[in-house]
């Protein structure tokens, strides 16, 4: 394993905590990129594969060339993650978001996207905190009613709606008498 890739695996671990199973942070040591230089700012964000292009700024009349670069385009932006149950602030590229509107929000991206596409540190860390949530989400038991309980709750709704009909019934005879007096006594 690389320095870099150590380095990597060392900070998801940190940042993800010490309750993931041995079994899934060994997937992920195998699956982070091997050493794939990245620019500095790409580590604190989600930029799909963008980086800094470089090419020659090429002059209209002599054609003389010289040297410039292409930098990604880069918004800082709060996206909702629905397992957090909370919105994230992350810069992401144009490209990035497109990608993140077609999975269908930041967590889908997020698990779709293989490790070893993922290149950034943020990006791997909040890969494997949101793995660790589904997971933990997977473990809950979920608990449904006895049909008697349902019996119950339905009968419950049935008459608070029958309680709302009555009230808007008396409120529409008080309504209708309140009229006659006023046309009657005027």
């Amino acid at each position: 394993m690389a320095f870099r890739s150590r380095e990597i695996y060392k900070k998801i671990a940190r940042k993800v905590g010490a309750s993931v199973p041995p079994e899934v942070m060994d997937s992920v040591k195998k699956l982070i990129p091997n050493s794939k230089v990245v620019m500095g700012r790409a580590k604190r964000g989600i930029f799909a594969g963008r980086h800094i292009q470089f090419g020659n700024k090429v002059s209209e009349d002599g054609g003389n060339k010289s040297r410039r670069t292409w930098k990604p385009n880069v918004q800082e932006k709060r996206l909702f993650s629905y397992i957090h149950d909370r919105h994230i602030r992350v810069k992401v590229t144009t490209h990035a978001l497109r990608c993140i509107d077609k999975a269908g929000g930041i967590d889908e991206y997020l698990l779709k996207t293989p490790y070893h596409k993922m290149e950034t540190e943020l990006g791997l860390a909040w890969k494997a905190r949101i793995e660790k949530m589904y997971e933990e989400l997977g473990k809950m038991e979920v608990g449904f009613f006895s049909p008697e309980e349902e019996a119950k709750i339905e009968k419950g709704f049935e008459e608070i709606a029958a309680a709302k009909k009555e009230f808007r019934r008396e409120a529409r005879k008080a309504m209708v008498k309140q009229r006659q007096m006023e046309g009657g006594g005027a």
